[in-house]
């Protein structure tokens, strides 16, 4: 017999592929948490399933997650390829997802619609910079996003234009969901004296950068423009903090043939907690990277308080703004005379750097990006959501 009660519409369900929460800190992880605590605060009108291997922890580290409209699920951390091919599609179909959002890669039978975020296409601008066979890979997997998905993401205008010249498609069919900085993360610390004695370091006595150990973050003209310092300057050592990535051998041969070992120090394992802290105890933040499809360490040095001296090249000037020193990253001797000027600046002059890069990380604000990611979602769930 059929209810007397006339049936409620289902609410919209967003499935959010958040398995790299379960990894290592890097700009995607980043990217998904600053943008999602926002997201389902903005949206009570949506019910987001966030898949990753373990929930519990995502909810302890984030309450906002802990939210009536959200539902934490575990997907277990296997192959991409399984989690591509099988995990995500199952996914989609066990908890009714209508919109599955993803980073890079849509699954490779999808069960609905996918929403895609790519956020950068340097293997096909820059493949030199990338094993061959990710860069086949990476060109493979993007230009079945572009083909496929129903909505596409990118987080800055020079990748919103790079994609648009390579895929030759409306620059319009790609919204700009712009990185931000945890605030709550990345800000001005006291003195730290423990955890730079723990390092061999002194509080604002040394230059930082951060970046994975790969021919891309440029490690090598960076320690080359270390050498031309003036021998006074190299009383603050060169630190750099990273994980080995590939071809990395290149960055300690040429520090040990430039007899650079006891003023460079390498930092590899520092916890998600420390690197805030470490660079905001730096006297200068260098990042000299040849190509980025944002730049999350340039901002985020800026929020802790550090000047900046960064690339020309690709998205670097559009998120540095005016509050940077900007170099040719191929050029040693230019980007050494920019450190030498950055650490002999006056101390009014650093009060001005340090001033001008807090308000241009500040422009950068993970609402306003959350608020074009919702407001997308609605436009294509009205009308598009189908009662199952």
């Amino acid at each position: 017999m059929p209810s007397p009660y006339p049936s409620s519409p289902r609410r919209p369900r967003v499935g959010v592929d958040f398995h790299t929460f379960d990894g290592i800190y890097q700009g995607s992880r980043s990217h998904l948490i600053g943008l999602y605590r926002e997201a389902v605060r903005l949206a009570p009108d949506i019910d987001f399933v966030f898949l990753l291997n373990d929930p519990a922890a995502l909810l302890r580290a984030y309450p906002e997650f802990d939210a009536p409209n959200v539902r934490a699920t575990r997907m277990r951390t296997l192959p991409g390829s399984v989690r591509l091919a099988a995990q995500l599609s199952w996914h989609q179909w066990r908890q009714r997802i209508d919109l599955l959002h993803v980073q890079y890669r849509l699954p490779f039978v999808s069960l609905g619609a996918c929403a895609c975020t790519i956020h950068d296409v340097l293997f096909e601008t820059h493949p030199q910079f990338f094993p061959k066979s990710f860069a086949l890979m990476s060109r493979m997997a993007s230009r079945a996003a572009i083909n496929h998905a129903d909505l596409l993401f990118t987080v800055s205008r020079y990748t919103r234009h790079a994609m648009a010249d390579v895929y030759r498609i409306d620059p319009a069919t790609i919204a700009v969901t712009y990185n931000a900085v945890d605030g709550e993360r990345f800000h001005p610390y006291p003195a730290a004296n423990e955890l730079c004695a723990r390092y061999g370091l002194v509080p604002n006595g040394y230059v930082c950068t951060v970046g994975r150990l790969e021919p891309r973050k440029n490690h090598l003209t960076l320690i080359r423009a270390y050498a031309e310092l003036p021998a006074g300057l190299r009383g603050y050592p060169l630190v750099i903090i990273g994980q080995r990535d590939f071809d990395f051998d290149a960055i300690h041969e040429l520090a040990r043939s430039a007899g650079l070992e006891q003023s460079i120090r390498f930092i590899e394992n520092a916890s998600d907690d420390e690197l805030p802290v470490l660079l905001s105890q730096a006297s200068l933040f260098v990042y000299p990277s040849w190509a980025e499809g944002f730049g999350m360490p340039v901002l985020e040095a800026m929020a802790c308080g550090v000047p900046v001296i960064t690339s020309t090249t690709t998205s670097m000037p559009e998120v540095a703004g005016d509050a940077a020193q900007l170099v040719d990253p191929g050029d040693a001797r230019a980007l050494a005379q920019a450190i030498e000027a950055d650490l002999t600046m006056s101390p009014g002059e650093r009060s001005r750097r340090i001033a001008s890069g807090l308000r241009q990380a500040g422009r950068f604000d993970w609402q306003r990006s959350a608020r074009v990611l919702v407001d997308h979602f609605r436009q294509h769930l009205t009308g598009g959501l189908a009662m199952r």
